[in-house]
């Protein structure tokens, strides 16, 4: 008990007395020390109860396991998994938690009990592996590598004794695992950004050693140094050749500064912190700083923000994978020097339905200009077709080796559920396929005068779907497309961010060069407000569309936007469209004002005709004699345009009606008559918005509108 200062009685007994001001702040910072205190006592005991529930749930994941070892159910039950999801976001809310953070957390211990079953599956059915108590897994590089890194997160649902050891290159900890010195090696394959690692693909040929699992890596590259001093005073820079490869952007901003390669990321983080050089500075992981007591003076320095590694997990020995498990099969062959002979090898894949995953080629060892093909497909050797196919394949190349099949962690299968912001009430009856109004006579006959020819059905019957992060823009289901205007502020973007993927949205769209009327409006922030579209699209986990009004703009704009908005002044501007159709990003073209429907559809072929195939295309209203509304939206157009075109069409309301009040009337109607998404404008606050404001939702009527949306098209 804390015992308060001696203080004098007052003259008046109205009158409260307080200690000396001295002694009263430090009974005020004891009082203060005491609650905090209390409370992270509380917080731990919180936090052992969670340990102790996880736990009781891990227990209880086993036990299921059992039962699904001992007979035939499916392992993985997506529209459970997903109900779960669902009512565990829904019971978040009511708690006050982050619908996010609770979807983050929970995939994740979603995805680790998953991995315990199929855990326990392959032991089953492999004893040998059963019979290893301890375990040594081989990585290339030091504590803190990526490959480190992943090799725990692959290895440490296994449970049991797994150490890991590094090594200094590939080759010796594969040849580690040859040896038995080691019992695994976690080889890297490729990476998003820099692509495949040939000397890994060169290795696998060589050596006889099998694949026994994949593992993917998100890479979050950090600038480290020894303390947090300006870029301007980092002169030298350490890291893996690879690591170096996907952040060149970054490094080109470094005046002065020397690249130097090094052997791994977190040996090069080692090395600065053993220099104790301020001039020096190391790109690895955030592990790593940790690791070794470095400080991040910058983060998330990679050209790419989706930037990923896969490995693949190698043994001596190949194993047996249960088929209820989702797998790939990996094979190296040699075509013969025939005409036609790769195109028969895989059309062999082909004839049994066997998705390809991957496909690389590298160089035949002392044979000039033949070649060794890599195929990954969706497959298990367990499988007869599978089996019939290796045959086949292997009577029709010089050389075949199978290196195995082993749980895929990159298909769709595979992939985490997502939370439904809503129970379907209602069911929505689909029109008339678009394909089979486009077989019309009438209609074909009338596509064959047309100017436009790559976009044309006559030259594509089927639907052109493209999926952007998790939305298949173009398929059975309406895509919804959120965002303000212009990005005004980080607290702005983050807070519709985190509504639209809340509510179930798909993109998060965010003007950052705002082509105005008036000169003295606000014209966007920029290269900044890219940023910050593009790092509250990140942290929400949300593709993000933002337009583009120049070509000099294009090149840097397409590193950071999943969708380049093309906005409706722009829609004949040839040079503009003619560089799109150079750049492999999706393009919304939006419908110019005055434009007839045969003169957007030419528009979009400069850009088909330029290379670039995935053009979405975007009804925003055009000029009419009304006036009561910004624009006319052309509700009609949806469907003259699904007949003439494979190209997806997707509608945006609120720049044809300028009025918040009506969007959510007429983008469901845009639903109604088959646009494949719709595309509207929110802010936290309508009214203080720099731009368009009177057409915003604001985020009470936004949540209103996709409940309405969830019940017709779930």
């Amino acid at each position: 008990m804390i015992a308060l200062p001696r203080v004098r009685a007052s003259k008046s007994a109205d009158r409260i007395c307080e200690p000396p001001h001295s002694e009263f702040a430090a009974w005020k910072a004891l009082t203060v020390s005491s609650n905090l205190q209390e409370l992270r006592s509380r917080l731990d005991a919180v936090d052992a109860r969670l340990l102790d529930d996880l736990a009781q749930r891990q227990q209880l994941v086993g036990e299921i396991a059992a039962i699904k070892l001992a007979g035939d159910a499916a392992v993985r039950d997506l529209a459970r998994e997903e109900a779960l999801l669902t009512q565990l976001v829904e019971r978040g809310r009511q708690l006050g938690l982050d619908p996010h953070h609770v979807t983050r957390l929970y995939r994740e211990i979603l995805e680790h009990s998953l991995r315990a079953q199929h855990e326990r599956l392959v032991d089953r059915d492999n004893p040998q592996r059963r019979a290893q108590r301890a375990i040594l897994v081989a990585y290339q590089g030091t504590e803190g590598a990526y490959s480190y890194l992943a090799a725990q997160r692959h290895f440490g649902p296994r449970g049991g004794d797994v150490a890991y050891r590094g090594y200094d290159s590939f080759a010796e900890m594969l040849e580690a695992v040859r040896d038995a010195a080691a019992d695994y090696a976690m080889l890297p394959i490729e990476n998003t950004t820099a692509g495949s690692i040939n000397e890994a693909y060169d290795l696998l040929a060589r050596m006889n050693l099998a694949i026994v699992g994949e593992e993917v890596q998100r890479i979050e590259h950090c600038l480290l140094a020894l303390e947090p001093v300006p870029l301007s005073r980092i002169h030298r820079v350490f890291s893996h050749p690879k690591a170096l490869d996907q952040c060149t952007d970054f490094l080109r901003e470094l005046k002065g500064c020397h690249v130097e390669s090094y052997t791994d990321t977190a040996m090069a983080a080692r090395k600065v912190r053993d220099d104790q050089d301020l001039s020096q500075a190391a790109i690895a992981s955030e592990e790593a700083a940790r690791i070794f007591g470095l400080h991040v003076i910058r983060r998330d320095i990679a050209n790419q923000k989706e930037n990923f590694t896969r490995w693949v997990v190698v043994a001596r020995e190949p194993v047996t994978i249960d088929a209820r498990i989702p797998c790939k099969t990996s094979v190296v062959f040699a075509a013969r020097h025939e005409e036609g002979s790769l195109v028969s090898c895989l059309n062999i894949l082909a004839a049994r339905h066997l998705n390809l995953t991957k496909l690389e080629s590298r160089p035949r060892l002392n044979m000039p200009w033949e070649y060794l093909f890599y195929v990954d497909f969706e497959g298990n050797l367990a499988d007869a077709g599978v089996q019939e196919a290796l045959q086949k394949l292997a009577a029709r190349a010089s050389f075949q080796k199978v290196l195995g099949s082993y749980p895929a962690r990159t298909t769709r299968e595979a992939r985490p559920v997502q939370p439904q912001p809503g129970a379907a009430a209602e069911t929505f009856v689909e029109a008339e396929s678009e394909a089979a109004a486009a077989s019309h006579p009438d209609v074909l006959k009338e596509l064959e005068k047309k100017p436009y020819k790559l976009a044309s059905r006559a030259s594509r019957a089927k639907d052109s779907i493209f999926r952007i992060g998790d939305a298949a823009v173009g398929g059975d289901h309406p895509v919804i497309i959120a965002g303000p205007c212009s990005v005004e502020s980080r607290d702005q973007i983050f807070a519709c961010a985190r509504l639209v993927k809340e509510l179930g949205g798909h993109m998060l769209r965010g003007g950052c060069f705002k082509p105005r009327t008036s000169p003295y409006a606000f014209q966007g922030m920029g290269y900044e407000g890219l940023e910050l579209l593009s790092a509250a699209g990140r942290a929400f986990g949300l593709p993000i569309v933002t337009e583009v009004m120049h070509p000099a703009d294009l090149e840097k704009v397409a590193r950071k936007a999943d969708v380049i908005q093309l906005g409706a002044r722009n829609m004949q501007n040839f040079s503009l469209l003619k560089e799109l159709g150079r750049v492999d990003r999706p393009v919304m073209l939006k419908r110019g004002m005055m434009a007839s429907i045969d003169e957007w559809l030419a528009a979009a072929e400069y850009i088909l005709a330029h290379g670039n195939q995935q053009v979405i295309l975007c009804e925003r209203g055009i000029r009419t004699f009304e006036t009561a509304t910004r624009n006319t939206l052309d509700l009609s157009a949806v469907p003259v345009v699904k007949e003439l075109t494979h190209l997806p069409v997707i509608v945006d309301p609120s720049h044809a009606c300028g009025t918040w009040r009506w969007v959510p009337a007429m983008a469901e109607a845009a639903l109604a008559c088959g646009a494949h998404g719709v595309m509207v404008e929110i802010h936290p606050e309508p009214a203080r918005a720099l731009s368009d404001g009177p057409q915003a939702l604001d985020f009470d009527v936004f949540r209103a509108f996709m409940a309405r949306v969830t019940r017709r098209h779930a």
